[in-house]
């Protein structure tokens, strides 16, 4: 899930001497050690660099296979989707990547690696499983970074006829598991601390906006669900965000999101933040309460997002009508589209009510084991 990516500037002073991502200290003054613009192989597999990142990997192996007991024990069954899908996710701002199949004479077939297991997932709960997980390889393409790599682990469940706060209460377990299974009491990353066994703060997102940038997030929402891009960015540029003449609703409210709102969620204790403007659910129904807001929630720990969850939404005339708007705006913005799974549609309609989570299982084993890199905790990293 995670549909936003936040982009990391790192500001050298000509007096440091930059180390590169993955390499030692030892190796930057190594002369056979590689450069920003070296041909030699990514380093990772040598044994001084394989020595320090093994710590990290052997927790990361610990914390995975508790969680699996835990999932199993909750009554859970795993599942392996396929990763090759004839759709890789209708979110606008998430980036595939593309392959074809060819068959025996010769016809090519696109598909594309999947973004999340999140549609066969829901096939599966149609076609009658109750409670499923799974740590489900995934990749993401334009993502590259402290904390994104192009193929990462996502730790998804699924629970059908139970309310998605449910889920919120898994996610505490969860974190609470994998700090005693890696045998710390803090999770610290950039500065922050957060007590991983602490009960979770729940903030909704319109309380958030008022507390961290002054804004009246709702007042831009009307009942409908429909959005008010000029009201928010008043109120934007009234707390301090630039707005540029072309941004949409949805874009002032990732601004918002990033400059104010996320760099105070975690810290101490965990954050969940919920409800969601429906405009930013695309998978997830209307809450009962205030049908401008949905049954989503983010959890954070250390301003760090680990986790995505729907009450989800089981509606195909609805979802297909959200996936149309959501490539629209994708084509606005980055120039394609992605097809619809119309056997996922076609699935919906039998799937029962649910609730599931998709957690970034890297970031958690990140968070776990003290490491400050997404490459630390995977065994092998993709070749930058």
């Amino acid at each position: 899930m995670f549909p936003r990516s936040i982009a990391s500037r790192a500001k050298i002073s000509s007096s440091s001497r930059f180390i590169p991502p993955g390499v030692s200290p030892t190796q930057a003054s190594d002369p056979v050690a590689p450069t920003l613009t070296s041909p030699l192989p990514t380093p990772w597999w040598r044994a001084d660099v394989h020595a320090d990142r093994r710590p990290f990997l052997l927790a990361r192996n610990r914390v995975k296979a508790a969680l699996r007991r835990w999932f199993e024990g909750q009554g859970f069954v795993e599942t392996e989707a396929a990763c090759l899908q004839v759709s890789p996710g209708n979110e606008a701002h998430l980036h595939a990547f593309a392959t074809e199949a060819l068959s025996l004479t010769g016809e090519r077939r696109a598909f594309y690696l999947h973004t999340s297991p999140e549609f066969a997932c829901k096939k599966l709960l149609a076609a009658g499983e109750e409670k499923i997980f799974e740590f489900a390889r995934v990749w993401r393409n334009r993502e590259r970074g402290p904390l994104h790599h192009p193929e990462f682990t996502l730790l998804e469940w699924y629970r059908t006829a139970a309310p998605y706060e449910t889920l919120m209460d898994d996610c505490a377990a969860i974190l609470a598991l994998a700090a005693e299974t890696a045998g710390t009491a803090r999770f610290r990353f950039r500065g922050l601390e957060v007590d991983p066994f602490a009960t979770p703060e729940r903030i909704t997102v319109a309380e958030a906006y008022d507390r961290f940038a002054g804004i009246d997030l709702l007042a831009s929402v009307a009942a409908d669900g429909s959005t008010d891009r000029d009201a928010l960015a008043c109120a934007a540029r009234a707390a301090g965000i630039r707005v540029a003449a072309d941004d949409t609703w949805a874009d002032v409210f990732s601004r918002v999101m990033v400059e104010k709102v996320e760099p105070n969620l975690g810290v101490g204790r965990a954050a969940i933040l919920c409800e969601y403007p429906v405009a930013e659910a695309a998978l997830a129904r209307p809450t009962a309460h205030d049908p401008r807001v949905a049954e989503r929630f983010e959890l954070y720990a250390c301003g760090v997002e680990l986790a995505n969850a729907f009450g989800e939404l089981t509606d195909p005339v609805e979802q297909r009508r959200r996936f149309e708007a959501e490539m629209d705006e994708k084509a606005r913005v980055h120039g394609e589209r992605y097809p619809i799974d119309e056997d996922f549609l076609a699935a919906l309609g039998a799937m029962p009510d649910a609730a599931g989570a998709a957690l970034g299982f890297d970031r958690l084993a990140m968070l776990a084991t003290g490491a400050t890199r997404i490459d630390q905790v995977l065994w092998v990293p993709v070749a930058s």
